[in-house]
């Protein structure tokens, strides 16, 4: 029998955005566990970018947001993990809801940040790539 050929997934992060702020998860699992990204989650077959980004979103905060839209894209290699992702990170705002932990076997705390007070530690290599590719986010 052949062994199994990785394959890489399509991801999509969510900047969720309100008040000059934007809402951290810290994640729980095998993936990522301990560290802070934005709400998100797998690409599912026949999904666009918008409706993977208003369901992640939802099922992980309870939030409803408007205005999707494309911010970058990061080729991020978990070696340690065996996993691959091309990551789509897109920005939105707030359009109604208060943050709740909806999946609380994957998130164990969620706050409003911004690019000068980044919780850490970041999920890595993902927080990495975007500042390479974005490095004017991060300038104050």
């Amino acid at each position: 029998m052949a062994s199994a050929t990785p394959n890489v997934r399509v991801g999509v992060a969510v900047f969720i955005r309100k008040d000059g702020k934007f809402l951290m998860l810290r994640r729980l699992g095998s993936h990522g566990a301990g560290s802070w990204s934005v709400p998100g989650g797998n690409l599912e077959f026949g999904e666009s970018l918008e409706v993977c980004a208003r369901r992640e979103v939802s099922e992980e905060t309870n939030l409803q947001i408007k205005n999707i839209r494309f911010l970058a894209q990061t080729n991020d290699q978990f070696k340690d993990e065996g996993k691959h992702y091309l990551t789509i990170w897109v920005t939105s705002d707030w359009a109604d809801g208060a943050p709740a932990i909806m999946e609380p076997t994957k998130c164990t705390e969620q706050r409003w940040c911004d690019f000068q007070s980044l919780p850490e530690p970041l999920f890595e290599p993902c927080w990495s790539n975007l500042r390479t590719d974005q490095p004017t986010l991060f300038q104050a």
